[in-house]
């Protein structure tokens, strides 16, 4: 339950500007989470969240960008709770992950920061990534095995 709140928590930070703890527990007691602000805090501490200047001054939690190449136990987690399979189609890659699971898995895999990865994007269970080249495309998927095997 843990891993599948802290997938949701950031999915929500990547999805909306949330400003509070309450905020954040509003959201996901919405997206079926009981949780308490209690909870919410420990979670943000778990997930080393942080906050950032939004685009309306305000300061909103983000994802700490602070390991050496993105790999934080963390979104390794993340990657391989929610992964299912993947496939390419030449530079592009799509993977499948457990339904509602896309936008953690693919802000988990932006935030690896993969120069092959040029950008992704994220729907209830799919994800598609567009990779620099075909031999790039068979880098990531390499990387992602052996993340998730």
């Amino acid at each position: 339950m843990k891993v599948n709140r802290h997938a949701k928590i950031i999915e929500l930070i990547s999805k909306f500007q949330i400003e509070t703890q309450e905020e954040l527990a509003d959201h996901l007691n919405k997206e079926g989470f009981k949780v308490t602000q209690a909870t919410v805090s420990r979670d943000i501490r778990d997930l080393k969240l942080t906050k950032v200047p939004s685009e309306n001054g305000k300061q909103c939690y983000a994802i700490h960008q602070g390991t050496e190449n993105g790999m934080s136990e963390k979104y390794i987690r993340i990657l391989r709770d929610g992964y299912v399979s993947m496939d390419m189609a030449q530079n592009i890659l799509v993977i499948k992950t457990v339904a509602g699971m896309a936008m953690a898995v693919c802000a988990a895999l932006d935030a690896m920061k993969w120069t092959e990865i040029v950008g992704s994007i994220a729907g209830d269970d799919t994800i598609m990534c567009a990779v620099r080249s075909v031999e790039d495309t068979v880098k990531v998927m390499d990387k992602i095995r052996k993340i998730v095997l």
